[in-house]
């Protein structure tokens, strides 16, 4: 979906308005889309998704609790058994049928991004948002698990470094970036919010007004114009 982030309209229609997103305005400029959440393993996405969530009055999906049900064992199981490409596979096609069932606030792997067909798919029914976390503070949350199975290995920190490099210019292509830290989840949550704000198609009267204004503003130039050539 085309971002309007920098677009002088939207950037004239929240200088008009001076105030915070609502949440409930969000929600309906949704529609049928659902919010979805990409980045790294440990860059918050489930729990500052449920928190989004709830503020949006949605639900939350977390794509790899529905991997494991689909597949009847963890998703360290699936990696042991088969192997990676048959979980993204299966992670391809379980985010497919979610994206079917919007609007809800999906929270993705840290993996799903980088597939082509994904992205597409989350285009076309979504709004995405990358919570880019920076690589110190990645270490210090997934270090305090040990079920990622990308992480199992000797060297996390090499890995991690790895991985981050080889996914953040591909999150970057996100509709949205918002900066993930050790901070109330609830402000990141209100990061989100603006920056679906930037990101939607303005509410159907606000477009109206837009165009009324732009009118008014062409013609008071045109009359200016033929003012001073008459003169």
């Amino acid at each position: 979906m085309p971002s309007t982030r920098n677009s002088p309209r939207n950037a004239r229609r929240k200088a008009q308005r001076g105030r915070f997103p609502e949440p409930t305005e969000i929600r309906a400029r949704l529609g049928d889309r659902s919010a979805v959440l990409i980045g790294m393993m440990g860059a918050g996405k489930s729990s500052v998704g449920r928190r989004l969530a709830a503020r949006l009055g949605l639900p939350f999906i977390d794509a790899d609790t529905e991997i494991e049900a689909a597949a009847g064992c963890s998703i360290s199981e699936i990696f042991e058994q088969h192997g990676e490409a048959y979980f993204r596979d299966g992670e391809r096609k379980v985010i497919a049928r979610l994206l079917e069932d919007g609007p809800q606030v999906l929270a993705t792997g840290g993996g799903a991004w980088m597939n082509d067909a994904t992205r597409e798919n989350i285009a076309a029914h979504g709004v995405s948002v990358w919570l880019n976390a920076d690589l110190d503070v990645l270490l210090r949350r997934v270090k305090r698990r040990g079920n990622r199975p990308l992480l199992k290995v000797e060297d996390i920190d090499s890995t991690l470094r790895r991985l981050v490099g080889e996914r953040y210019p591909v999150y970057a292509l996100a509709d949205a970036t918002v900066h993930s830290r050790d901070v109330p989840h609830d402000v990141v949550v209100n990061e989100i919010l603006a920056a679906l704000d930037q990101c939607l198609p303005p509410a159907a009267d606000e477009s109206a007004n837009d165009e009324t204004a732009i009118d008014e503003t062409a013609s008071g130039e045109t009359t200016g114009d033929e003012t001073r050539m008459t003169s």
